[in-house]
């Protein structure tokens, strides 16, 4: 029987089971954007509605392919190919199953290993224990820059490496020859890299970079040993569509199409649709990234803090996540989540993460309540 951990909010309701809020309570806890959905996109959705009585490919549909491989070109100024991408059910499912297709494929599966940045996206530790993996923590801390850091000797042991920049929880984003070492390490060591790239388009001013441009640059024209998955669900406010995208390394990806097959995480076609629209779309993102930016504007300011100008979050240091979170609930009505339960041997143990994804005026009211408590 697979032994998993809790996930991190149902540790959050055990810890604050037993408390009354004095106060209406808003939740920071969720990257769950809180924008009325594009309405071209709802639009679209509805137009196609009929195209429920029939069953989608696994494969995805080619109009929703080339909107895909469009918004590469656009965002990256990378050009892909069809064989070099597949859509994909969100890319949760994705995070899960691809690392578990990884590990099958193995010939020795007895030293299958796989590193991941330590706080760190359930999802990765899932998987890992799910495929029996043993797990490398790169523990993202002071002393490396808050970079994920793998020396020679696992490096020559590692089958499946995650990154995740832009970084959830801590907003720490990769740099461009940061990306090309990595990328450049994948070929040297042969292991799998899959870059985990959801909050690309969650940023003040300059924009991240992604494992296909630094695979470019790097001489890697083909990707190989790489892949990248991005999802619409931050970029355009509708989380509940569930579309991304994996991309990279075509003869990876031609295996990994094959095996998706048996999984059954085919989309259905109106999501398709106004998936396509969505990829296709830069206008919408783009106001909901100046709202983002606000709110992180506006973190710097009331709470007197240094903040990511990457992703939504705030990664908030305090002396004590577990009796913060309770405090702040039960006084304030404002939940968080506390740091700990997003990584392993004490990553994350006094920081809380703050989801900024409502609007203005509502963060500016939960960071003036919340400055007093820091």
């Amino acid at each position: 029987m697979i032994d998993f951990s809790p996930y991190p909010f149902e540790q959050l309701n055990e810890l604050i089971k037993n408390i009354r809020p004095k106060k209406d309570v808003i939740k920071l806890t969720i990257g769950e954007p809180q924008f009325d959905a594009p309405k071209n996109i709802q639009d679209e959705l509805i137009n196609n509605a009929s195209l429920l009585n029939k069953y989608p490919s696994s494969t995805g549909e080619s109009y929703l392919i080339d909107s895909q491989i469009g918004f590469i070109k656009r965002r990256f100024s990378v050009d892909i190919t069809k064989e070099q991408i597949i859509p994909t059910f969100g890319t949760r499912e994705c995070l899960f199953n691809f690392p578990c297709f990884i590990f099958s494929s193995l010939k020795n599966n007895a030293t299958k290993t796989m590193a991941f940045p330590n706080p760190f996206y359930q999802i990765y530790e899932g998987s890992a224990i799910a495929s029996g993996a043993n797990i490398i923590y790169m523990n993202l801390e002071k002393s490396n820059d808050y970079k994920p850091y793998l020396d020679e000797e696992d490096l020559k042991k590692v089958d499946l490496v995650i990154l995740n920049s832009p970084n959830n929880p801590t907003g720490e984003v990769m740099s461009r020859n940061n990306l090309e070492f990595w990328a450049q390490s994948a070929l040297q060591y042969d292991f799998v890299l899959l870059s985990d790239e959801c909050y690309s388009e969650i940023y003040e001013d300059s924009r991240p970079h992604s494992i296909l441009e630094a695979c470019i640059s790097a001489g890697n024209l083909d990707f190989k040993n790489i892949v990248c998955v991005n999802s619409i669900s931050k970029r355009s406010s509708v989380p509940g569509l569930r579309s991304g995208f994996i991309a990279g390394d075509a003869e990876i990806l031609r295996k990994y199409r094959l095996y998706r097959t048996y999984v059954g995480m085919a989309i259905p076609l109106p999501l398709q649709k106004a998936a396509a629209v969505a990829w296709g779309d830069d206008e919408s993102p783009e106001i909901f990234r100046k709202k983002y930016a606000k709110n992180l504007a506006h973190a710097r300011e009331i709470l007197g803090i240094d903040v990511s100008p990457y992703t939504f979050y705030v990664w908030l240091k305090v002396k004590d996540d577990l009796e913060f979170t309770k405090q702040l609930y039960k006084d304030e009505g404002i939940l968080v989540l506390p740091g700990r339960y997003l990584g392993r041997e004490g990553a994350g143990n006094g920081y809380v993460r703050l989801a900024l994804v409502y609007e203005e005026d509502v963060i500016i009211d939960v960071l003036k309540r919340l400055k007093k408590w820091i």
